[in-house]
């Protein structure tokens, strides 16, 4: 299940709404961020160069002076300047996509914040190289959440492959994806039918309608019926489940988001020191019970594979709670926008598309109908290059080695870590012609060649999560359920209209207008 960070309850938008129009993104400076000032009209696919041909180069950047320069740092990436603005105007400054700074929280949550950053789509990639770097206890960055928060243990995420435990973990997810994978299709329909028939009627109601909180509830429920087969509903969990995922989140990932609460208030509050888990124990318990309860299958594999059943549930609850319904909470919101944004004669395509390929069998969405809808696959691939759900990588050195950017080699060192922001790898205008344009066929014929610069997995698109690696465990089922999220809207509406705000992680999305499918 996807590895991927959630949006908190009390997240402030930070933007007013916008109506999608077009479908374009441009970065505050004037050069792409990732092309250097050396290279600024070179904006196409180039060779991979050869190794030892580039010149060697010191990494630019400093950390500042100790307790002061993280915290300069962390008050330019919150508010001074922003997470998008805080990377462009280094990469400017150092004429380097490769360079020092220190990553938010800093004190006096994180010990060290010091980072080696990487910011293009050739460097990037050594944070998946499992012979160059470590992932212990790196899965939110340079620092780690308490344990009280996941019942005590040391939840997969943040287990490098080289545990033993890493190998049993990952083999159980493995199990849990498998073991009910027939339900996910017809489960996946049956729950979001139910939502757009709950947006119709608000939209009707009200001339408008919110997707998200809808969609955390289908989400959730989504998920409960189709791996454990139980519906929320019927137990004492009841319709609490989102809310209490958000609020167990929040106290892990407080440390990097922002409310847009006044810097004064936020910062001490949510950067400076950790929230205490008391604040989610009985909530997280409710949550624990109902995953206990719904899990035996799942839970009696884990002792046949010599992990306790606590362990076990602990773990399943975070994969499906954080990791699932985060990923669809911050992506199906982006994928709306983007489709929406995209235009009437996308939505044509695709709703051709999807219509023919389930009437061609039989009626109905199978994995059959679904590999006959290549442009779907695209809309979904470019989403996930586009707007990542993931988007901060970490690993530290195991050794030193030596990085390339496209114009440089750097020297790193055993110890040192080193961090990626994803959407600036995956928007690398060296790899990607028009990169900061939503292009829903880019991935088509021989565009498929360039899916393995997408990277929201925790490695690249074409290569294959295993029991050795940190690729997410559920790859394929978060591509699986996003093009299922676009056959379910193009099966129903011939096209549709949204407005949105942006979030600390994502948007909010309100339905404004549908047309249904007239063929």
């Amino acid at each position: 299940m996807a590895s991927c960070l959630t949006v908190s309850p009390l997240l402030v938008q930070l933007q007013s709404s916008s109506k999608i129009r077009p479908c374009k993104w441009k970065r505050s400076s004037s050069t792409p961020p990732f092309v250097t000032k050396a290279s600024a009209s070179r904006t196409t696919s180039l060779p991979a160069s050869e190794p030892g041909k580039l010149p060697m180069r010191e990494i630019p950047g400093d950390y500042g002076l100790p307790f002061i320069g993280p915290i300069n740092d962390r008050h330019d990436y919150f508010y001074n300047q922003g997470t998008e603005l805080f990377f462009e105007s280094r990469v400017q400054k150092y004429n380097s996509t490769v360079f020092r700074a220190n990553m938010p929280p800093g004190p006096f949550i994180s010990s060290n914040s010091n980072v080696i950053i990487l910011l293009d789509a050739k460097s990037f990639p050594v944070l998946f190289d499992m012979t160059k770097v470590e992932k212990r206890d790196l899965f939110t960055g340079t620092y780690m959440p308490s344990t009280e928060l996941t019942g005590g243990y040391r939840i997969l995420s943040y287990l490098d492959p080289s545990e033993a435990a890493h190998e049993q973990l990952k083999r159980l997810i493995f199990f849990l994806l498998k073991y009910r994978s027939s339900h996910v299709i017809p489960e996946f329909h049956s729950t979001y039918t139910s939502l757009f028939q709950t947006l119709e009627k608000e939209l009707a109601d009200k001339g408008k309608a919110d997707f998200g909180n809808a969609n955390d509830q289908a989400a959730f429920n989504f998920l409960a019926r189709a791996f454990f087969d139980t519906n929320p509903s019927d137990t004492t969990l009841g319709s609490d489940g989102p809310t209490i995922i958000q609020k167990w989140v929040l106290l892990q990932l407080g440390p990097v988001l922002t409310l847009g609460l006044p810097k004064f208030l936020e910062d001490p509050i949510l950067h400076t020191f950790s929230l205490p888990p008391f604040l989610v124990k009985k909530d997280y318990q409710r949550l624990y019970e109902f995953f206990y309860n719904s899990s035996g299958s799942v839970l009696d594999e884990a002792v046949r594979l010599g992990i306790s059943k606590e362990e076990a549930c602990h773990n399943v609850l975070f994969a499906t709670c954080f990791n699932s319904f985060g990923g669809m909470k911050i992506l199906f919101p982006s994928m709306l926008k983007l489709i929406a944004g995209a235009g009437v004669k996308l939505h044509a395509r695709l709703a051709e598309e999807v219509r023919g390929a389930v009437k061609a069998n039989g009626g109905k969405v199978t994995m059959a109908a679904l590999e006959m809808m290549p442009l779907v696959k695209s809309v979904v691939y470019e989403a996930l290059r586009i707007e990542p759900p993931v988007r901060l990588q970490y690993g530290k050195a195991k050794r030193d080695f030596v990085i390339e950017s496209h114009e440089n080699a750097f020297s790193v060192k055993e110890g040192e870590m080193l961090f990626g922001y994803q959407p600036f790898a995956t928007k690398d205008p060296k790899i990607f012609e028009n990169a900061e344009e939503f292009v829903a066929d880019r991935f088509l014929g021989e565009g498929e060649k360039l899916l393995k610069y997408v990277l929201w997995s925790n490695g690249p698109e074409t290569e294959n999560t295993t029991l050795e690696n940190k690729q997410c465990a559920g790859k394929d089922f978060v591509v699986l359920f996003s093009r299922l999220l676009v056959v379910e809207l193009f099966l129903r509406y011939d096209t549709f209209e949204v407005e949105w705000k942006k979030s600390a992680l994502g948007a909010s999305v309100t339905l404004i207008s549908i047309k249904k499918a007239s063929f």
